[in-house]
């Protein structure tokens, strides 16, 4: 039983997966920035910074930043050579084993599904409000789930599946959809620094520490720079979907560690200079609002705002769908080509050379949990899933350095076991923060995915066939 849970994989560089490889590094980075730019940028600094950090929330920021970079080294050495469209799973795989595989890509399945279907929920809000600025209304039984009084939550149902249509067509198009819509939100990003860098007040960015470091209030509610980091950090949340595409980059072994830490570092640039200037705008306390800013360019009088956000948070949403759809399908794939989900997922598409039945069920799956249930806090999770990943990825470097030190590695961390020692401590840090209902929901998840590998996968795993 022993062996049986700790088997692990032998790397395959050279191994045919069937997908097309058309991805280039430039790609590569735009699907990390597509995907990690989002929600977080128009929403998140400003409730972060009112509820959190103040003005410190820069430091949040960077905070989060050094623990994603750290993990992120650790994913481009183990991306540039073990590969697979697995991401953190395949990686634990070939480190660790079996189960512990298993769990990590139970967790992913957490991170990509439930964060799908709650950014379209976001993006749903979003979309009905827009269409209110237009005076067109939809009846709120076709934008509410059953559970709040209405039907189904219809744009967030119709989102997912327009998006499913566009991953069906083949990931070279995806792609160029993904490209589009980047450029859209990082022209709005760039309109509004371009307005709102005129007109800093410094005395906004004091006191700059207002709610201290770390600190636990009443109801078990942690404040401060380092609590404001682990919610933050969900802003970083993705960039590692670069790491699912690399059985279709053209050249896996330099392009994934090019797209992966550039990505990483143009969102943390940006997510500074963002911040910065929010608070430098408007005083912090005022920042807890839906879309700060919108609100921050309607107080500097530009009426006109509104539009222009609504139209990059749109496009920002729509990328960090597409980029989370994409990866959750390519994790999926990876599982059922190793035989611990069923084989019928790892069909390839011979016309399109993409997953077609496996995209179809994704988008069936998470449709209907975007349509027909309010996701509410059980969002959260998302963020512990990511850094229990980044935690997994940082300890396969340093176990791969001791048990395969003649691996072949075109990107390589020079200060080993430095870097990845740093990820593991920032990003448990990070974990540890998190309030303890996350931690339960997480729990309980983790204990439904060992209960799955026990009755299913253990058994159908094509390393036991083999063997």
């Amino acid at each position: 039983m022993f062996a049986q849970l700790f088997r692990t994989k032998p790397v395959e560089i050279d191994r045919q997966s069937g997908l097309k490889k058309c991805l280039s590094a430039f790609d590569l980075a735009l699907l990390g920035i597509g995907c990690a730019i989002g929600t977080g940028i128009f929403v998140l600094t400003g409730i972060a910074a009112a509820n959190y950090a103040g003005p410190a929330v820069v430091l949040s920021f960077i905070l989060a930043g050094l623990a994603a970079g750290f993990a992120g080294f650790a994913y481009a050495e183990l991306a540039a050579s073990i590969g697979g469209s697995g991401s953190a799973y395949g990686y634990t795989y070939v480190a660790f084993g079996e189960f512990f595989a298993w769990v990590i890509g139970w967790i992913l399945l957490l991170e990509y599904g439930v964060g799908a279907a709650a950014v379209a929920n976001g993006w749903s809000g979003y979309f009905i409000n827009t269409l209110a600025n237009f005076n067109l209304h939809i009846p709120d039984v076709w934008t509410k789930a059953p559970s709040m009084g209405g039907i189904i939550n219809l744009p967030a149902f119709g989102i997912i599946w327009l998006l499913t249509l566009i991953l069906v067509t083949g990931v070279k198009q995806s792609s160029q959809v993904n490209n589009i819509m980047v450029v859209i939100k990082l022209s709005t990003i760039a309109i509004f620094l371009a307005i709102a860098i005129g007109h800093i007040n410094t005395d906004n960015w004091h006191p700059f520490m207002p709610f201290g470091w770390f600190q636990t209030l009443e109801g078990s509610n942690n404040i401060g720079i380092l609590a404001g980091a682990s919610l933050v950090f969900f802003a970083y949340f993705g960039f590692d979907a670069v790491s699912t595409a690399a059985d279709e980059a053209k050249n896996p072994q330099r392009d994934l560690p090019i797209g992966l830490i550039a990505s990483l570092l143009f969102c943390t640039f940006v997510y500074i200079l963002v911040s910065g200037v929010l608070t430098g705008v408007v005083h912090y306390s005022d920042l807890n609002v839906s879309s700060p800013v919108a609100y921050a360019l309607s107080k500097l009088g530009y009426s006109w705002s509104s539009t222009l956000v609504a139209t990059g948070v749109l496009a920002g949403l729509i990328t960090v769908l597409l980029v989370l759809l994409y990866g959750l399908t390519r994790i999926l794939y990876a599982m059922s080509r190793d035989g611990l989900i069923p084989a019928a997922f790892s069909k390839i598409n011979p016309d399109r050379q993409t997953p077609t039945r496996l995209i179809l069920f994704c988008g069936a799956i998470i449709s209907i949990v975007a349509g027909f249930f309010p996701l509410g806090t059980l969002a959260e999770t998302v963020n512990i899933g990511t850094l229990a990943s980044f935690v997994m990825v940082c300890c396969g470097v340093i176990i791969l350095r001791i048990r395969q030190p003649d691996l072949p590695r075109p990107f390589k961390n020079r200060w080993n076991p430095l870097i990845p020692v740093l990820g593991i401590f920032s990003c448990s840090a990070l974990m540890a923060f998190l309030p303890a209902e996350t931690w339960h929901r997480f729990i309980i998840w983790v204990l439904i995915g060992i209960a799955v590998y026990f009755l299913y996968s253990m058994h159908h795993s094509k390393l036991k066939q083999q063997r």
